[in-house]
């Protein structure tokens, strides 16, 4: 059957196939020329890459494992002192592990950003990509970010110095003005303090403006002794000075006590009493018990001796003097005696001699 000639394929229609190999053998060619020319320096580019990622990884990797043999040998430092006979008065363990835990992380945070830091930009560079838009747009961001984070980033500055500084740590007893108690942990936003009822508080370190270490140092010891003013001063400092005594021999007192028990003197003299300051330099943090246990041995000192302290029992004498008989006995009235001027003045006025009298 004959073919319409529409539908007959036309002989410029028909793919040559030498041409399409030519084609595909031109494009390999041009493939295996333009690899041939580059990949040596595809290779120095990879291999440039590839070495700037180990020397930061190994880099970083060296710098962390020193951070973390120097806070092992600072931790075991303070465990070698506190096995001391007074390693308890001169290092807090928890206190300086805190401490330099924080500083390594710190200072491990600092290097691998710096290290990575600087190996990102390098890459970049060696991919031959312009660092100048980059380098100033993340200057941008960073400003931004800073201008809306301020509280932040002041409170993490604040830290940081606080844990540098030392000024103050575990265990320790400060007053940070919008809250005080003992340290409970110090961390580089937010450090939290026991109150005195067991609360917790937690302050933002940038809201820290002043800073009370009561644990820091020594301490001082302080009662305040009032006693009559017939008592004699002599006797009286004897007794403190007997009690002083006997606290400072027995333990633990020897060793919370940094000084003698000395009597200042007179602190106040008044018509009904007179008190005594007593006062002591001990360990700090055990001022208030060292206070209580003064306060103790003398009452009880002063009991046996006979010296009346202001606010106890009184003495016999005392209470024949204080019963007054004439006490409870009211005072006489004006007008129980009928010769006074007030009881002549209520006399009703008797009638005249010469009146009437209208009788019903």
């Amino acid at each position: 059957m004959p073919w319409h000639a529409a539908l007959l394929p036309l002989a410029a229609d028909t793919p040559d196939p030498a041409a399409s190999v030519k084609e595909a053998h031109e494009s390999v060619t041009n493939a295996a020329s333009f690899i041939e020319e580059n990949w040596a320096g595809w290779l120095y580019l990879g291999l440039k890459i590839l070495l700037i990622l180990v020397i930061a990884a190994a880099l970083r990797s060296l710098v962390r494992k020193s951070l973390t043999k120097l806070i092992m040998r600072m931790n075991r430092g303070a465990e070698a002192v506190e096995g001391m006979a007074l390693g308890g008065l001169l290092v807090n363990a928890e206190r300086r592990r805190q401490r330099s835990e924080a500083i390594g992380s710190v200072l491990r945070s600092v290097a691998s950003f710096l290290i990575l830091g600087t190996a990102g930009l390098m890459v970049l560079g060696a991919l031959g990509i312009n660092l100048g838009p980059l380098l100033a747009s993340a200057g941008v961001a960073g400003v931004a970010i800073g201008f809306g984070a301020r509280n932040l980033v002041t409170d993490f500055l604040s830290g940081v110095f606080m844990i540098l500084e030392d000024q103050y740590g575990v265990g320790d007893k400060i007053d940070a003005g919008v809250a005080s108690g003992e340290v409970v942990e110090v961390g580089l936003r937010v450090t939290k303090l026991r109150g005195d009822n067991g609360e917790i508080w937690y302050v933002r370190n940038g809201e820290i403006k002043r800073i009370g270490n009561l644990s820091q140092g020594w301490a001082t010891a302080g009662v305040d002794v009032q006693v009559k003013p017939s008592e004699s001063l002599t006797r009286i400092r004897e007794v403190v000075k007997h009690v002083a005594e006997g606290l400072a021999k027995e333990s633990p007192w020897d060793e919370r006590l940094w000084g003698p028990v000395e009597v200042l003197g007179l602190d106040e003299v008044l018509l009904a009493s007179m008190t005594v300051k007593v006062s002591a330099k001990t360990m700090p943090g055990q001022q208030f018990s060292v206070e209580r246990e003064l306060r103790w041995r003398i009452k009880e000192a002063f009991d046996e001796a006979g010296i009346r302290i202001i606010g106890g029992p009184p003495a016999a004498e005392d209470e024949e003097e204080a019963a007054d008989p004439s006490a409870a006995v009211a005072a006489p009235s004006a007008l129980a005696n009928p010769a006074s001027p007030q009881s002549l003045a209520t006399a009703p006025i008797p009638p005249p001699s010469g009146s009437p009298r209208i009788t019903k």
